[in-house]
Formats: C-alpha cells, sequence, structure tokens
C-alpha cells in the first residue's frame, strides 16, 4: 500500500481509502439491511492490506453505518484515522452540533474521531448553517477539547465556492470532493488548495461504478491494464495533489483488488491521459447522465428508483443494446419494494435539491420514460 502527506496535517493516509457507504446488504424476511458481520470482516481486510483511512457518515446506511464502522475498528484504533461528518440539514441551531457529535462519538464507540467534516458543504449551507450558527467556533471547542483531531468538509458545488470558503475561513486542515475521469471540474480547485497545505481526499474515484463497464477505455489499454477500474484509480492516483482516493467496497473481492492497484506506483503517463481525455470528450457527445448512484436522491415520495433508471439509460446509450428498455420496462411489475416508473413524477425537485451533481433530475427522468416506453 502506498501513502501520502495528508496536506499539513502530519498525518500519513494510504491512497486508498475505505467508504462505508455502500457497505454489504442482506435480506430478512423480505426487508434488504446491512449485513454487519460481513461489513466487519471486509473492512478489516482492507486494514490487514494497509488501509488507514476509514470514511462514513452520520446517515450513511441507514444510519448503521458509524456502527459498524465503531466495531470494525476495534483491536485497529491506533493504526485507523476515522472520518466522519456533521450533517448540516439536521442543524436547525448552534447546540445541535455538539449534541449530534457526541451521538456520533457513541456510535462510533471512540474518545475522538481524526477527521470530522461539513457534510455536503455548498456555499448557500456555509452561509445559512456553517456562518449562521457559529459553527466555525464549534469546531474550534470540540478540536481543543480533544474531541476531535482535524477540522474538514465535504464538498457539493461549483468549484469556486470551494476555493470562496477555503479563503474566508482558514481553519480547515482537509476538504473531500468529487473527482474522477468523467468528472475533473474540480482539478484546479484541487490544485489550489493543496497549495496552501490542505490535504485532498476524493470520492468517487470509479464514477459510482460508471467506470467499471467502460469498454472504449480497454479496447485501448486492455493488453496495460486489467479492467477499467485500475484505470480510474490510476488516473486519480496519477494527481500528486490527491491524497486519498475513497472507494465503497461492498465484497472481500472489491478490497483485494483495489488494494492491490494501490500498491503499484505505476500510474497513467501523460500520453495515456491525453488519449482518455478524447475518449471523454466522445461520451460526454452522447449525452451520458453523471449519477454516481450515491443516492442522496432518495427516497423519492414516488418510489421512483433515480440512480437504477440513470444506470440504465447510461448503459442504453453507450453499448446500444434493447436488453436495458426491457428491464425498465419491469419496473413496477418485478416485486421489488412497488418501484414505479419515471412516468410517477409528479416533478416535487425534492431530489433535486439533495443532488450533490446538480443532475436536473426531474427533466432527465421523463425523458427517458418517452425513450424507453417507445
Amino acid at each position: 500500500m502506498l501513502y501520502r502527506e495528508f496536506g499539513k496535517t502530519g498525518v500519513k493516509v494510504s491512497i486508498l481509502g475505505f467508504g462505508a457507504m455502500r457497505l454489504p446488504t442482506k435480506e430478512i424476511n423480505g426487508i434488504k439491511t446491512v449485513d454487519e458481520e460481513n461489513s466487519v470482516k471486509i473492512i478489516q481486510r482492507g486494514f490487514e492490506l494497509g488501509i488507514n483511512y476509514i470514511d462514513t457518515a452520520y446517515g450513511y446506511c441507514e444510519q448503521k453505518s458509524e456502527i459498524i464502522v465503531g466495531k470494525a475498528i476495534k483491536g485497529w484504533r491506533e493504526k485507523v484515522y476515522i472520518s466522519t461528518k456533521s450533517p448540516l440539514w439536521l442543524i436547525e441551531k448552534k447546540e445541535d452540533f455538539r449534541r449530534i457529535l457526541e451521538e456520533q462519538l457513541k456510535k462510533l464507540d471512540v474518545d475522538y474521531i481524526d477527521f470530522y467534516h461539513f457534510h455536503s458543504l455548498n456555499w448557500q449551507s456555509f452561509q445559512d448553517k456553517v456562518l449562521k450558527f457559529d459553527l466555525i467556533n464549534e469546531m474550534i471547542k470540540a478540536k481543543k477539547e480533544g474531541l476531535i483531531k482535524h477540522i474538514s468538509f465535504s464538498f457539493h458545488d461549483k468549484p469556486e465556492y470551494m476555493k470562496k470558503i477555503v479563503d474566508t475561513c482558514e481553519i480547515f486542515e482537509t476538504i473531500l470532493c468529487q473527482y474522477n475521469l468523467l468528472d475533473r471540474s474540480n482539478e484546479e480547485a484541487i490544485d489550489y488548495v493543496a497549495c496552501k497545505g490542505i490535504g485532498v481526499a476524493v470520492m468517487g474515484p470509479v464514477g459510482g461504478g460508471r467506470l467499471s463497464d467502460f469498454p472504449y477505455l480497454m479496447n485501448i489499454f486492455k493488453r496495460k491494464y486489467k479492467n477499467p477500474v485500475e484505470i480510474a484509480f490510476k488516473f486519480v492516483f496519477s494527481n500528486i495533489n490527491v491524497s486519498v482516493a475513497l472507494s465503497g467496497m461492498s465484497s472481500l473481492e472489491m478490497v483485494e483488488e483495489n488494494a492491490k492497484i494501490a500498491s503499484s506506483s505505476d500510474f497513467l503517463t501523460k500520453e495515456e491521459i491525453n488519449i482518455i481525455e478524447e475518449i471523454i470528450r466522445e461520451r460526454r457527445k452522447i449525452g451520458e447522465i453523471p449519477c454516481t448512484s450515491c443516492r442522496y436522491c432518495l427516497p423519492c415520495p414516488q418510489n421512483i428508483p433515480i440512480h437504477y433508471i440513470f444506470h440504465l439509460y447510461n448503459q442504453y446509450i453507450l453499448l446500444g443494446s434493447e436488453k436495458q428498455k426491457k428491464q425498465y420496462l419491469k419496473i413496477g411489475t418485478d416485486g421489488k419494494e412497488e418501484r414505479r416508473k419515471g412516468d410517477a413524477c409528479i416533478e416535487c425537485g425534492q431530489c433535486e435539491v439533495k443532488c450533490p451533481q446538480k443532475i436536473k433530475i426531474r427533466e432527465e427522468i421523463k425523458k427517458i420514460h418517452k425513450i424507453f416506453s417507445k
């Protein structure tokens, strides 16, 4: 496993981090729930292979992720850095910040959190929550008391606001943002904050799974790389300003494979990156939807499986297969949690408010329904 300095924090982190948002599930009496025992095994296998940074959040896995991470780090606490997040949308007054932090410490069953983020920060929530409720001082107070070690934020907004936030408030030590082959919009902002000594962690290195089945990449690089996932990770690792890339791993096989990739310093060459850039430009022309399957848009009040429909559509335009149309038309008839097709959308807009990628979900859902229903 390779390691990098995490900004000026004095911490060295593994370039592969464990994202605890997509933990494995199992079905009990027809209801899906997190497979706790399997999750702990998978996380600890990651630790055994050298991963020393694990990222969770208050709401992940129906609020069970922090509890499972807490169990997984037993026996590993002094070797592993824990990252979790303050759910800004639940904070309605200053006191909520400390109450939730103390709840998270109990769920994790730890005395302190290594990297504590303002979750899903954008310019609006920075003003309406962080500044309005004086949460900067709450963070500083928690750090002085030893409850957190480093002050961070996860970011979902235009890149210029990332720079504006770190310039407005100089307490931040690390950030977490989206960055991958398909979405390089934060690249210049990443360089900017890194030059200020702020550690950079990235989410979605494989584009929420979109890059795991990217046939064009393998057509060009099949002799050198095993699969598109390897290429996607190596692209992110090639950026020296990225300290750690989070992967939502849900099986031992994924952990083994990703750890192997993160143990080799054979990153992409400049020439290879240029070739990939051209491929990406062509891919954008055909209208792929930049959904990472994070599921922040859910639950939909109409039970529309938004992420699944976007996945089907992306596969349809990339592969030119009619299979995805048939899968779409089965929605609502397959007995899976009373799911409904896109024509059930009432345009309430709840999904778009929560979407980190700022996708025009209502517009896309209706377009896809029209195409798939022909």
